[in-house]
């Protein structure tokens, strides 16, 4: 019987700012200590080179990914390492408005593939924050399973990890790994991080990756951090703390999902239903 794949996942926190290029090179360097320590996969955070909540400022500083300085960067890096690496998101142009898209980079700094963020951050928080990512960013409309040399990989963005039947056909569609690279504010983070990513990884027996921005950035906002990564009994391997940037480094042992899966089979046991609305008021 052959054994199930396993390999060293890496998360990169970082705190990314208003330069492109300072980020291009904060990046760089960590997911080249991540390598250094024994990585063969390794994820950067949401919006990996550029933090920006102003529109004028945004739309200046973003190209097309075919001329994203960070993006053949971290190509380069991957062929220099012999590593896979995940590009949480970039923002690149996309028509008038711009994509959030991720990327999956192969060990020869191939894109294999890249996915837009589906689900877009829309909200009014408690706290007078108010965020429209509709009124600069495309929603994409294809959810993205991505074979890699050990499992394939589900990739989700952020906001997305709210929405569990996204997860769920992923895992479906037959992905054992699921990621959600974020930018999430700190006071959401507070309240919801650590239980969606466990949720999200016991409701799909996957593993759960995902990299985060940490700290007060130069834009005003203040994110969460707690990069992690979850094993498929919602167990947490690793937790990169609340704001310095750095990385976590974790097993992945895919016989885990084989396990979790066949102790709690709900992948295979749903049913069609339907829903009854009674009592409603005339």
């Amino acid at each position: 019987m052959t054994a199930a794949p396993r390999f060293v996942a890496a998360c990169v926190q970082m705190r990314s700012g208003r330069d492109p290029l300072a980020n291009r090179d904060a990046a760089v360097a960590l997911v080249r200590e991540a390598a250094d320590a024994g990585a063969d996969y390794v994820q950067t955070p949401e919006m990996t080179s550029l933090v920006e909540r102003e529109k004028a400022r945004l739309f200046a500083n973003v190209t097309v990914p075919d001329e994203d300085p960070t993006l053949a960067a971290l190509r380069e890096v991957a062929r220099e390492r012999g590593i896979v690496v995940q590009i949480g998101s970039l923002a690149v142009r996309n028509g008038d408005k711009i994509a959030n898209r991720a990327f999956l980079i192969d060990a020869a700094g191939a894109v294999t593939a890249s996915y837009d963020k589906v689900h877009l951050y829309d909200v009014d928080l408690p706290n007078g924050e108010r965020w429209r990512e509709s009124a600069t960013y495309t929603g994409g409309a294809c959810a993205v399973v991505a074979d890699t040399p050990w499992a394939p990989i589900g990739v989700t963005i952020c906001y997305d990890i709210r929405f569990p039947a996204l997860f769920r056909a992923l895992a479906e569609a037959g992905a054992t790994v699921i990621t959600a690279p974020a930018c999430f504010t700190r006071q959401t983070g507070e309240a919801h991080w650590h239980v969606l990513h466990r949720a999200r990884a016991i409701e799909t027996g996957s593993f759960m990756i995902s990299a985060a921005q940490g700290g007060q950035h130069e834009d005003g906002r203040e994110t969460y951090g707690h990069s992690l990564i979850v094993d498929p009994w919602g167990k947490v391997l690793a937790d990169a703390g609340g704001n310095e940037p750095g990385i976590i480094l974790a097993e992945i042992d895919l016989a885990r999902v084989t396990e979790a899966r066949a102790r709690i089979p709900a992948l295979l046991h749903a049913r069609p239903f339907t829903v009854e609305r009674i009592g409603r008021p005339a």
